[in-house]
C-alpha cells in the first residue's frame, strides 16, 4: 500500500451541489430558489387552473360507476388472530362464533357491516363460524380443521321514515288510497270503465 492509495470509504464524503450550472443538472436556472410571482406569470396553470374557465378535466365526460358511497364496510380478521383469542380463552368454540363473539373476544371494536375472514395464520381448533365473507383459503383451512363456515347475507338498512317516491306513495295512501295515473280514484275509474246498459229507443 502506498500513500496515494489511502482513501475514505465510498460514500463517506459527498461532493457539494454546484447550483446554477445549466438546467440539465437539476439545480440550474433559478438554482433551487423558484421563480418570482406565480412562476413569473405568462400562461402558467397551477394544478390545472385555467384562469376561471372550466378546466379540461371537468370538461371531459365521465364514464362508469363507482360503488364507493354504497359499499359495505366489513371488519377483517385472520385465522391466526382467531386462534390466539381461542387459546387465550376469550372465545368459546363450543358455540357458533359470530360478530358478537369476536367483538367480546377483542378481535374488533365494533360491528360495522359485518366481518370477513382471511386466511392469514394457522387454525388448529374446530370451530363453527358465521361471517359475512371469507376468502377461499380461510374456508379451506377451517374445513380442514373440521369446522364449518356459514356466509351471512349483508345487512340491509331500513329507513325509519320513507323517502322520495316511497314517501309520496305513503302520503297518498294516508289521504285516501292510491290514485291511478289518470288522476281519478280507483272506484271512479272502475265506474267509468264499466259498460253502460243500452237504452231502448221508443217505437
Amino acid at each position: 500500500m502506498k500513500l496515494n492509495d489511502i482513501a475514505d470509504n465510498a460514500g463517506s464524503r459527498k461532493k457539494r451541489m454546484r447550483v446554477g450550472r445549466g438546467i440539465g443538472s437539476g439545480k440550474g436556472k433559478t438554482a433551487g430558489w423558484g421563480g418570482k410571482g406565480q412562476t413569473a406569470r405568462s400562461g402558467v396553470r397551477i394544478k390545472g387552473f385555467e384562469g376561471g374557465q372550466m378546466p379540461l378535466h371537468r370538461r371531459l365526460p365521465k364514464r362508469g360507476f363507482r360503488n364507493t358511497s354504497f359499499a359495505v364496510e366489513l371488519n377483517e380478521t385472520n385465522l391466526g388472530k382467531l386462534q390466539a383469542a381461542i387459546d387465550a380463552g376469550l372465545i368459546d368454540t363450543k358455540v357458533a362464533i359470530d360478530i358478537t363473539a369476536m367483538i367480546k373476544g377483542g378481535l374488533m371494536r365494533r360491528a360495522k357491516g359485518g366481518v370477513k375472514l382471511l386466511g392469514g395464520g394457522e387454525l388448529k381448533s374446530k370451530v363453527d363460524l358465521a361471517v359475512h365473507g371469507a376468502s377461499k383459503s380461510a374456508v379451506a383451512a377451517v374445513e380442514k380443521a373440521g369446522g364449518t363456515v356459514k356466509i351471512l347475507a349483508p345487512k340491509k338498512e331500513i329507513d325509519e321514515e320513507p323517502r322520495g317516491k316511497n314517501k309520496r306513495m305513503a302520503l297518498d295512501a294516508a289521504k285516501g288510497g292510491n290514485k291511478p295515473k289518470g288522476g281519478k280514484p280507483k272506484a271512479e275509474a272502475a265506474e267509468a270503465e264499466a259498460p253502460k246498459p243500452e237504452e231502448k229507443k221508443p217505437e
